[in-house]
């Protein structure tokens, strides 16, 4: 199950006179926080630091910098009327050229930021399956799309996310790190029920949803009260996912309404993890 892996190598590989623009200061309403980067050479461009006006003055500056072959200087930039944007927040920039130290500095930050991503386990590579791992492909997640059936995963064509074919698909749930996320919608009710009960029983799981219906609802709470004898699992259940308030079927529907509310579980559990660790070494 080979990591996905973000093309920051791709883009050293080919833009290897780029300059490294990074936020050193964030006050007020700004974009985004010191936290932000991106690299800029003179074609392209690789991740953000916020868009709109401020980032075409940073890649601008960046680049008349790389066409003098001068170090370009600090930016401080008022975020008001007169550059047509209205946080209201002030942002520092710093410019760095790239050299070999940095560039293993960059790949080594992009590796840990990638292993830190929340997991995301998807069971079921059908419709609904490939459009919910679509949807969240974008995101700061690890997705891994699980299937018992070969065939489903050889079709799917999702950029940025992992496949895992097993035969046994609640040991994958047992296996996943704390936080992960997971969401069942496969193609056999009785191996639903098997995962998530199986997901359920994780006190450490950032969320567990299962597509369905009210009747498929019911059916689970049954279910877990007549063969586990676990009834009280049941309250920790998204059933169904993505909310009841829009009532469209359609699978790209169902996956978009999923995907914020995965996402807003997963990153909500980092941040309470995050505030438990600070709270113990006070």
């Amino acid at each position: 199950m080979p990591a996905a892996r973000e093309d920051i190598r791709d883009f050293l590989r080919r833009e290897p006179g780029a300059i490294l623009v990074e936020v050193t200061g964030a006050a007020g309403s700004t974009p985004r926080d010191t936290d932000a980067w991106m690299l800029v050479s003179e074609r392209a461009i690789f991740a953000t630091i916020g868009g709109g006006q401020l980032e075409y003055m940073a890649i601008d500056q960046a680049r008349r910098a790389l066409r003098s072959g001068s170090a370009a200087e600090p930016m401080n930039v008022p975020l008001g009327p007169e550059i047509g944007q209205c946080c209201g927040g002030r942002v520092g920039l710093s410019f760095t050229a790239l050299n070999p130290a940095l560039v293993k500095d960059l790949i080594d930050r992009s590796d840990r930021e990638m292993a830190s991503r929340p997991h995301v386990y998807v069971f079921g590579a059908g419709h609904v399956g490939d459009a919910l791992a679509m949807a969240l492909s974008l995101a700061p997640l690890r997705v891994v799309l699980v299937d018992t059936r070969e065939d489903e995963l050889v079709a799917c064509t999702v950029p940025r996310i992992e496949t895992c074919l097993t035969a046994m698909p609640e040991a994958v749930v047992r296996d996943a790190p704390a936080g992960s996320s997971f969401v069942i919608l496969t193609h056999d009710h009785a191996l639903d029920f098997l995962i998530t009960a199986e997901a359920l029983r994780r006190e450490d799981a950032a969320y567990v949803g299962m597509i369905g219906s009210k009747t498929k609802r019911t059916t689970f709470r049954n279910w877990l009260t007549r063969e586990i004898d676990r009834p009280e699992l049941f309250s920790n259940l998204v059933c169904p996912i993505g909310g009841t308030a829009v009532k469209d079927k359609r699978p790209a529907v169902i996956a978009t309404l999923a995907a914020a509310e995965i996402m807003t579980a997963a990153l909500s559990w980092v941040a309470a993890k995050a505030e438990r660790r600070v709270a113990v070494s006070r």
